[in-house]
């Protein structure tokens, strides 16, 4: 009978926090801009993509809705998007918590520095837009990122252009940061900016010296032995929006190098889950 009934709360509970994918597309009346990318999307291993040319979110709802809601930006150095452990293998943990989560399937930069952002910002006005139906309050709505997709989080984040696409918190998994030669993450600035890129290109996208007093309050991630990334990245982050003011959570882990995200190997996901569900539940600071 105990087993019957465990099974039966199992099945409700299931059923309370049931996902209900939705894909809409960024663009449906077309793209204000072009990555120049000509082929069509390429699948990868490991539930990776290339060539991305076609963005659009795909929306899991909450049984039970909180009223917040959390865009995330998967990584792959803006070349590819790793769209399983850094993207909808979350989905549920999210859900769980009460908030509806989203993933952002952006298109490559390929040079088009402005590609990325603008994809970002159509993902951020379209969850507001549909806010009231989906049971979310949008004065609750963060964006997150890891790796090159916390870069992009983050450019949202400092260089959004109105209200309507600034985030009200930010979430950074082991992100790129700056674009300075010496401190970023090669890959990411050679496809976002190019080889040899102005130094005003370089500075806007140097996210460090992008943030303000208007910047939203964030949580930080990363491995203290990240060979990728380099750590100071984030930790430069942290601290300029403590410069600022601006309430900031910092987390370094010993060890784990980069790309982690929801996988179950990472001997810190007990302590980063457990940190940021606090941090969600009890530590945001909102003025709706």
């Amino acid at each position: 009978m105990k087993r019957i009934f465990f099974l039966a709360f199992i099945f409700l509970s299931t059923m309370v926090f049931a996902q209900k994918a939705i894909e809409l597309p960024l663009w449906p009346n077309g793209m204000p801009n072009t990555n120049g990318l000509p082929c069509d999307q390429e699948d990868l291993d490991g539930g990776r993509v290339a060539h991305v040319v076609n963005p659009f979110i795909t929306v899991y709802q909450a049984g039970r809705p909180n009223g917040m809601a959390i865009i995330m930006c998967p990584g792959g150095a803006y070349a590819r998007l790793a769209l399983g452990h850094e993207g909808h293998d979350m989905a549920s943990w999210f859900n769980t918590q009460g908030i509806t989560y989203v993933v952002l399937k952006y298109r490559m930069p390929n040079g088009h520095h402005e590609v990325p952002l603008s994809d970002a910002e159509q993902a951020i006005r379209l969850v507001r837009k549909h806010a009231s139906e989906w049971g979310i309050n949008p004065h609750r709505v963060g964006i997150m990122g890891a790796s090159a997709g916390g870069h992009l989080a983050a450019s949202l984040a400092t260089l959004c252009i109105s209200e309507d696409t600034r985030p009200n918190f930010q979430i950074l998994f082991y992100p790129v940061i700056s674009m300075l030669k010496e401190v970023t993450h090669g890959g990411s600035r050679q496809n976002l900016i190019g080889d040899n890129p102005s130094k005003d290109l370089e500075d806007r996208f140097s996210l460090e010296r992008q943030v303000s007093a208007h910047s939203p309050q964030a949580f930080i991630m990363l491995s203290g032995d990240d060979a990728t990334v380099p750590p100071i990245n984030g930790i430069g982050y942290y601290l300029a929006l403590c410069e600022q003011k601006i309430p900031a959570t910092l987390h370094v882990y010993p060890t784990g190098g980069h790309g982690w995200g929801f996988r179950d190997d990472f001997t810190y996901k007990r302590q980063w889950t457990g940190e940021l569900e606090k941090w969600l539940r009890d530590g945001l600071i909102f003025n709706d």
